[in-house]
């Protein structure tokens, strides 16, 4: 658990001061935005989905490193995906963020994301690494909704 512990301050860190894919879309086809009101952030998701694919992924926003990485991976992750795997991602992604504590993590399955199993140790930071994953969700059923970790 050191080593993922080591290796989820890196990927926060590096993800946070250099974001992936950290811009507003033009011309999205799917978008949301996401607030948690316990700590304020703030994030919005464009998304171009073609024949079911998403084929670009952005957002745009602020708020602590954890939820920045959180978007920042989330993005890397999706892009290229179809909409079904999208939503399979997410409840994977909340079973890992969610899971209790001593559960392991398979790093092969999850890659970079396997680092925010560490928010377990953390539960109000759960809301933080999840935002953008429901923004993302809220954005895909196309709700007009504010999403929130609420």
């Amino acid at each position: 658990m050191d080593d993922l512990r080591e290796l989820y301050q890196e990927v926060i860190l590096d993800h946070n001061k250099n974001p992936k894919n950290f811009f507003h879309m033009e011309d999205p086809t799917h978008t949301a935005e996401g607030y948690n009101p316990l700590c304020g952030d703030q994030v919005e998701i464009y998304l171009k989905v073609e024949d079911g694919i998403i084929t670009e992924i952005s957002f745009q926003g602020h708020g602590c490193a954890i939820s920045k990485a959180a978007s920042s991976v989330m993005t890397t992750i999706l892009k290229g995906k179809t909409v079904a795997e999208a939503r399979q991602w997410f409840a994977r992604y909340q079973h890992l963020v969610t899971a209790d504590i001593g559960e392991a993590v398979d790093v092969d399955e999850f890659g970079q994301l396997a680092v925010f199993a560490g928010v377990r140790e953390f539960p109000m930071r759960v809301k933080c690494a999840s935002l953008s994953w429901h923004t993302m969700l809220k954005a895909l059923e196309e709700k007009d909704e504010v999403a929130s970790t609420e």
